[in-house]
């Protein structure tokens, strides 16, 4: 096995927390160039590196490259060193490993970077087998192109052939990016969470948020902009005493915003979570779910309170 994989592999393990970059350049959910600017994105960035929170999470569709875009300038401006996630998305006239290859060098471009820390399958594709997009992976890490390889949105079975189709070639797969929050814990229900941590795969929490709802601030009376208000307005409903008890809970953790309390809760589980943030303070906010813990009776009561709402 190459040791360069193997090191950042073992490296990934080791991060609690990542920033998850879906709202950089997102104009139809997110309203980037309405509600922030470039100039947020760059603030808030450097928050986050200050704060410890060096993976960033991207990809080639977010804002239709822009996201990377953005991303690449960013790090060209910092000075500690970042580590970069980002996905190739199968769409379904990508027919061929040339076409992986193909989107790999454009992301490294937009990223101006010679090799990405780890780079993802975004979805599984349906026109090629996991076999096919798992040699493609395993020739870009050969390359030097992309240091550790991972996949997202795969199921159970799809995990297990990705994972099987790389070790065959001897390389590791790093990990799972898998919807998982408090009002989305399919995955642990499923016995997904719990495969994925025994075979070493580490899985990135995206959405830990919900997309904003875990943050308390919406309300019924209070939906929040565009589509995410048509598509919670009934979760955010239904949530509003899991919101109460997380509320409690930060206070009785010295004073934790909810937002705070629901990212500790996926840390708590094994997860990597990855929140998004639009703004400084949403960037500061996140950090604060580092550095303590829930106490196990905390993390049972929340369970209990989320398995009313899910």
């Amino acid at each position: 096995m190459d040791n360069s994989i193997s090191i950042e592999n073992r490296f990934l393990h080791a991060i609690e927390m990542g920033l998850g970059a879906w709202q950089w350049g997102d104009r139809i959910m997110w309203q980037y160039g309405h509600t922030y600017f470039d100039e947020d994105l760059k603030a808030l960035f450097d928050i986050c590196i200050e704060e410890g929170i060096t993976l960033i999470d991207t990809a080639e569709v977010y804002g239709l490259g822009k996201s990377e875009r953005l991303l690449g300038r960013f790090i060209a401006e910092t000075q500690p060193p970042v580590l970069v996630a980002t996905k190739y998305f199968p769409f379904p006239w990508r027919m061929t490993k040339k076409a992986l290859h193909r989107a790999l060098r454009h992301s490294l471009e937009r990223l101006n970077l010679e090799a990405i820390d780890l780079y993802q399958i975004h979805f599984p594709s349906p026109v090629m087998s996991i076999d096919r997009l798992m040699e493609a992976l395993v020739e870009a890490a050969a390359a030097g192109q992309v240091r550790t390889v991972g996949i997202s949105n795969f199921n159970e079975s799809q995990t297990l052939a990705a994972y099987s189709a790389l070790a065959r070639n001897n390389v590791p797969l790093a990990s799972n990016q898998l919807r998982f929050s408090l009002l989305d814990r399919t995955i642990e229900k499923n016995g997904l969470l719990a495969r994925c941590h025994e075979l070493g795969i580490r899985v990135i929490a995206y959405s830990p948020l919900a997309q904003g709802i875990l943050t308390g601030k919406y309300t019924p009376e209070n939906l929040p902009p565009g589509n995410r208000g048509l598509l919670y307005a009934e979760k955010i409903t239904k949530c509003q005493p899991l919101i109460k008890l997380m509320t409690q809970i930060g206070q009785d953790q010295g004073g934790k915003s909810a937002s705070q309390v629901a990212l500790n809760w996926c840390i708590c589980k094994g997860t990597l979570p990855i929140p998004g943030a639009k703004q400084v303070e949403q960037a500061r906010q996140n950090a604060g779910a580092l550095g303590w813990r829930l106490t196990d009776e905390q993390v049972e009561a929340l369970d209990e309170a989320s398995d009313q709402v899910n």
